[in-house]
């Protein structure tokens, strides 16, 4: 089951959390990843971590926030494979603040990456997708995207549009024999989470951990690799029957705490 042989698979973001991990399963199921990222660095990486494991990847060096950049490393995927299987739609930015504390500039960079970066990978996919038969799109939400989280203005504005640009597409293009569906995690712990507390409470790192996973009724935060398990799921041909669906994955934040 879940098995992805002979698909190629492109996933924006590969290069660290829940894209890392997301790339690491999809080759050893047996898909050819291409790993899109602003950080070569990171995209190396897990590339080479893949291959080590008898995987198939590749890095490609990508801005989404540039559609130019977006259609070229597409087309280029394209040439090289023939066909696009499936697109994890995963780059994204965070931002803290309200409406009042979020500049113009914050909003624009936001918007440049987690709303126009999802439109122009959604263009490109959809056009390749289109071409080869049909396939699968995953986009990363959040529970942002549904409920209200403090001093999130900006990013939950964009959560909330990968969520109605999910529905767009699933709905645009289910008699085209592509599917559309995202996840909304909730918090998880990846070197993000990591950062930020060494940037925000440094010297009290595992009290504001401890507090922030409390904040979920499960009491963790989540995994990347279980970000990953629901992926997998979700654009194997298992779950071929769901479009326009959005999945919490979030230890019961949205549900046990309203």
């Amino acid at each position: 089951m879940f098995s992805l042989t002979n698909k190629t698979a492109i996933v924006t973001g590969g290069g660290s959390g829940i894209g890392k991990a997301i790339s690491q399963l999809f080759a050893r199921q047996g898909a050819e990843v291409f790993v899109l990222e602003l950080n070569e660095d990171s995209a190396h990486a897990v590339v080479q971590s893949i291959q080590q494991a008898g995987g198939r990847a590749h890095a490609v060096a990508c801005n989404v926030a540039s559609q130019k950049e977006v259609a070229d490393a597409f087309h280029k995927i394209y040439l090289q494979t023939g066909r696009l299987d499936i697109l994890v739609n995963n780059a994204g930015i965070a931002h803290i603040g309200n409406v009042l504390t979020t500049s113009e500039d914050d909003f624009d960079k936001i918007y440049a990456v987690n709303v126009k970066g999802v439109y122009n990978c959604l263009k490109a996919g959809v056009e390749k997708m289109l071409a080869s038969g049909g396939g699968v799109i995953l986009n990363l939400a959040s529970v942002a995207s549904s409920v209200g989280l403090q001093d999130r203005f900006a990013y939950s504005t964009s959560k909330g549009a990968v969520l109605t640009m999910t529905l767009s597409v699933a709905k645009d293009f289910v008699d085209k024999n592509i599917r559309c569906n995202c996840i909304a995690p909730g918090r998880v712990h990846t070197p993000f989470v990591d950062g930020f507390l060494q940037k925000n409470y440094p010297g009290r790192e595992q009290e504001m951990f401890e507090k922030l996973s409390k904040t979920q009724p499960i009491g963790r935060m989540g995994t990347p690799e279980e970000m990953a398990s629901l992926a997998l799921f979700l654009c194997s041909d298992e779950a071929s029957f769901i479009t326009g669906s959005n999945y919490p994955i979030d230890g019961g934040f949205v549900t046990l705490n309203t």
